[in-house]
């Protein structure tokens, strides 16, 4: 497969547009940081709600739902399906109380929240933490799912694919800061939407597929359809559905699903213009996200079964990847070498814009903690609104270049994907309550930190060593019983920790609530009045996850060709709509 002229115009046509947006948002910034980090704060909902969505759709998206599908059937997205709880949470209960607490950043969150040196020391900390070395491992996955494409739809190598993309990256990130990474993800939307619909129902049409009705009943696809696990088999259902549903959407932190939200997340809530324009955005996101995208990347997953049924084959069709990346992952851009000319250049530039999308915004997050949580706070508190500007353009390169760097070294999308799970086990339950349970201290928070990597390295690192020894130390857990017990035990180290510190400051309490105004039960001692909105809250936040899992299930059952079956879930839909709206919105 060799791309043509026109294809690299497309790509071509795609990287200078990105430059050029990029240098405008650069004209319409103020040289504040506030508008360098927040786009002055001023974004209206449906630019933010795209942002989000186009962040989260990186090149490593489809790839990992490739893998889940080939090695799990459909049922196995229910892995990141579940975090649509979360999700709703955060848009029905916690948009409005970040909104109202006027951070810069969700980690300037703990001197608001807490006091003192603890507090200040979590802030710097996490700063560090999740502004390097979290944020690098996240861009060291989605770099890895660029390798991939790059070897496969531009023949590539690894390198050379992260040298270009990433100095284009890091051009528009570094000169336009998060409007034009804003601006940006608005065009890689649309043209990844198209590009993944237009590449489905091509691939549908190979003549190794033979349709969708030939490909949904053919022998070795048809065991991979359904949309649930099969409850005979708990072996199945419970790390498949029961885990993820029960404990992991709000027991694990994972980048875009942030218990009680975080992250780019909060950050573009943040940039709202409004509290309105922040639960709209992060509305029409897990709408989008959940119930809009899937199913084209499922359908060419399915289709990958027949074209390319084992490893050795996709080894075979593309001996230049190296062995050490050859996974089910690397499936989806296998499938996409088969497009035709234009369609192959279209769906490329497409994939390398969520590439683009994700990486800009986890490089402006990542310089936003590292300058005004650290080097701002700690280091030159009187630094001049240029000199953070500056700051934040050498952290955005030092972050581009460490992710991209350690996108070379990584070898499976799953592996960071399930790492990622396991390090913020337990921690989630911490995010959620933090903001209702006036006892949670600074202390808590470093606890749980501390608990949850120590906990995450000893069943990564540890527990499958001392259960293979010959008299075995301690018995064999599968991943998804990891992720259980790593969010109990961490649970208990944080809990305990919360009892057995001192609370916070009263005046701190009596700020934070005056400001925020969560409401509940615990605050009305520190000034709270009025009613609680969290129990209508969380009523929206179910019908809403019920009309987006009926939705999701509803297009499912359309394509398997259960017209009744759809439009019974179709009707679901709008009944949970209606009440969500109700709940709410109104």
């Amino acid at each position: 497969m060799q791309l043509s002229t026109l294809d690299w115009a497309i790509i071509a046509a795609y990287f200078a547009l990105a430059l050029a947006v990029g240098a405008w948002a650069s004209r319409k910034n103020d040289g504040g940081a506030r508008g360098f980090f927040l786009a002055g704060g001023q974004m209206p909902w449906w630019l933010l709600g795209v942002s989000m969505v186009a962040t989260t759709f990186s090149t490593d998206t489809p790839n990992l739902v490739t893998g889940l599908v080939r090695t799990q059937g459909v049922a196995g997205n229910w892995g990141w399906w579940a975090f649509l709880l979360t999700g709703m949470l955060t848009v029905f209960v916690y948009a409005r109380l970040w909104h109202r607490s006027g951070v810069l950043t969700d980690i300037a969150f703990y001197e608001l929240r807490y006091s003192g040196p603890a507090a200040a020391f979590l802030r710097g900390f996490r700063a560090l933490y999740l502004g390097l070395v979290f944020n690098v491992l996240v861009m060291g996955t989605v770099s890895l799912a660029a390798i991939k494409l790059g070897g496969i739809l531009l023949g590539w190598p690894g390198w050379q694919t992260l040298l270009v993309t990433g100095a284009i990256t890091l051009a528009y990130s570094a000169w336009g800061g998060l409007r034009a990474v804003i601006l940006t993800d608005f065009v890689q939307f649309f043209l990844a939407m198209v590009g993944s619909v237009w590449a489905c129902v091509y691939v549908l049409g190979l003549p190794e597929v033979g349709g969708l009705e030939a490909l949904l009943a053919h022998e070795s696809v048809a065991p991979l359809t359904p949309m649930l696990p099969d409850w005979g088999s708990p072996g199945v259902w419970v790390p498949v559905l029961l885990v993820p549903l029960a404990v992991q959407w709000w027991a694990s932190y994972y980048p875009g699903a942030e218990p009680g939200g975080g992250g780019y997340i909060a950050q573009r809530m943040f940039s709202a213009r409004s509290e309105g324009d922040a639960v709209g955005a992060t509305l029409f996101f897990n709408v989008a996200h959940y119930a809009l995208r899937p199913w084209p990347w499922i359908l060419i997953a399915l289709a990958s079964v027949i074209v390319f049924p084992t490893l050795d084959s996709l080894q075979a069709a593309f001996p230049e990847v190296e062995a050490s990346k050859v996974g089910h992952d690397l499936a989806y851009p296998a499938m996409l070498s088969l497009l035709p000319s234009g369609l192959l250049g279209l769906v490329a530039a497409s994939l390398l814009a969520a590439f683009m999308s994700t990486m800009s915004t986890q490089l402006n997050l990542g310089a936003s903690y590292l300058v005004n949580d650290f080097y701002v706070r700690f280091l030159k508190p009187d630094a001049t609104e240029r000199e953070q500007v500056q700051a934040g353009r050498l952290a955005t390169l030092v972050s581009m270049v460490l992710g991209c760097g350690l996108g070379l070294m990584l070898t499976d999308a799953g592996q960071a994907f399930n790492l990622l799970l396991l390090i913020g086990a337990g921690t989630g339950g911490l995010f959620i309550l933090r903001w209702f349970w006036w006892r949670i201290n600074a202390w808590t928070e470093i606890v749980a930190m501390v608990g949850s990597l120590v906990v995450a390295g000893y069943f990564t690192f540890v527990h499958d060593a001392l259960a293979s020894e010959p008299v075995a130390i301690v018995p064999t857990l599968e991943g998804h019983m990891k992720l259980v017990w790593g969010a109990l035990l961490t649970t208990v180290i944080w809990v305990v920790g919360t009892l057995v510190t001192p609370p916070e400051q009263e005046e701190t309490l009596r700020r934070f609530v005056a400001k925020v105004r969560p409401g509940g039960p615990g605050w009305r001692r520190f000034g709270q009045e009025g009613a609680w909105a969290v129990p209508q809250g969380v009523l929206a936040m179910l019908a809403g996850s019920v009309a987006v899992y009926a939705a999701l299930f509803a297009v499912g059952s359309a394509l398997y060709g259960d017209g009744g079956q759809a439009m019974a879930l179709a009707a679901v839909a709008l009944a949970a709509g209606w009440g969500t709206w109700k709940w709410g919105l109104r």
